[in-house]
């Protein structure tokens, strides 16, 4: 089940010589309910690349989202990206569960959180 997102962050950095990962800021960590070395999934939507690699802490309200290692070659500063994160929950888990869904301004920073991916219209 989707655990946590991080719906259009931009990415700041992109550093390939650094051990990989993915510095995300802190505030948005916290919000997310994303722990440091927990496993994530980042998709591009600038380019359409699908990667896993793990969360560390970048300092609180600095906005960073740097994309680590070789990963860094399936991100620019500029992309846009989601980054997610998934949990195995049991029935009664399942039932209650609600997700951290975390919305950003252009910046990093948080504009709305919610708990339910909004329904799409036919039209979509």
């Amino acid at each position: 089940m989707l655990k946590s997102k991080l719906h259009r962050v931009t990415a700041t950095h992109s550093e390939l010589h650094y051990e990989g990962s993915c510095a995300i800021d802190e505030n948005l960590l916290r919000a997310a309910n994303i722990l440091e070395n927990e496993e994530v999934d980042i998709w591009n939507i600038n380019n359409g690349e699908r990667f896993t690699t793990y969360a560390i802490r970048a300092e609180a309200g600095s906005g960073i989202i740097s994309v680590n290692g070789s990963a860094a070659r399936r991100a620019a500063p500029g992309d846009l990206l989601i980054i997610a994160t998934f949990g195995i929950f049991d029935e009664q888990e399942i039932a209650e569960h609600k997700p951290s869904l975390i919305y950003v301004d252009e910046k990093n920073n948080i504009v709305r959180t919610s708990n339910a991916i909004p329904v799409q219209s036919e039209a979509c």
